[in-house]
């Protein structure tokens, strides 16, 4: 049976041979990619080279503790909390990780009722999982202010390798970071589609075509991709 391919058209024809061929391989990405949205593409991209710094982040964090000769701070320790006169290890993070993930599934079923053009629900849970991040950035303020107070420094700690504070507050900050421009922008979106915005195909930022509740999507996107990276901050940094 011979080889098919789809033209420029969307035409199906036989498949050409030789160079012709490799050509046409190479270029059935680039067709495969003229039903994405451009928003939706652009997501992807800003994406997958964010995926690229926080893999140097975390490579760079790995390099120096497994170089460094002062031991490394015990995790159990430094981020444990006393509660009823006992030191719980990592019981904040453990918190802040179930919240964090829970808004990845309050963010699915947001973009769920989004396709079904559900306006109501879809800006409850957009706020939901908002109020979500905004809670995970709270106790990471609380973190921060715990062990600052404590004497952990980007240029030292007192539980010994120096390298622990510039790695700590340089990965959990930038994450952070993300989290905070995440929950900015998912008020934002979710005020549009409270509005009806999408539905009326009302002019405007953050907006797309009359129906259509795409941005929804790309948030969606975003979100879970700041919820995944935590689970490796939390599995490198904090578990390891």
């Amino acid at each position: 049976m011979a080889e098919t391919t789809v033209t420029h058209t969307g035409q199906v024809g036989p498949r050409p041979t030789g160079w012709h061929g490799i050509a046409a391989d190479w270029a059935s990405d680039q067709r495969a990619f003229k039903n994405v949205s451009w928003g939706k593409a652009m997501m992807w991209i800003f994406l997958l080279s964010d995926t690229f710094i926080f893999g140097c982040f975390l490579l760079s964090y790995m390099t120096a503790r497994i170089s460094t000769r002062v031991p490394w701070p015990n995790p159990s320790e430094v981020f444990a909390l006393r509660i009823g006169g006992q030191e719980i290890p990592l019981i904040l993070i453990a918190i802040m990780t179930f919240v964090l993930i829970s808004s990845s599934g309050t963010m699915a079923m947001a973009v769920n009722f989004g396709y079904r053009r559900d306006r109501r629900k879809t800006a409850i849970l957009m706020l939901l999982t908002a109020a979500l991040g905004a809670t995970f950035v709270g106790m990471q303020a609380f973190e921060w202010t715990k062990l600052i107070t404590e004497g952990v420094r980007p240029w030292g700690n007192p539980w010994g390798a120096a390298q622990f504070g510039s790695c700590f507050f340089m990965i959990t900050g930038f994450h952070g970071t993300h989290v905070t421009i995440g929950v900015i922008f998912l008020i934002i979106v979710a005020r549009k589609v409270w509005r009806g915005d999408y539905d009326t195909g009302r002019p405007g930022f953050f907006t797309s075509r009359k129906g259509r509740y795409e941005n929804v999507e790309i948030m969606g996107l975003y979100w879970h991709f700041v919820d995944l990276v935590w689970v490796f901050i939390f599995a490198f940094f904090y578990l390891w």
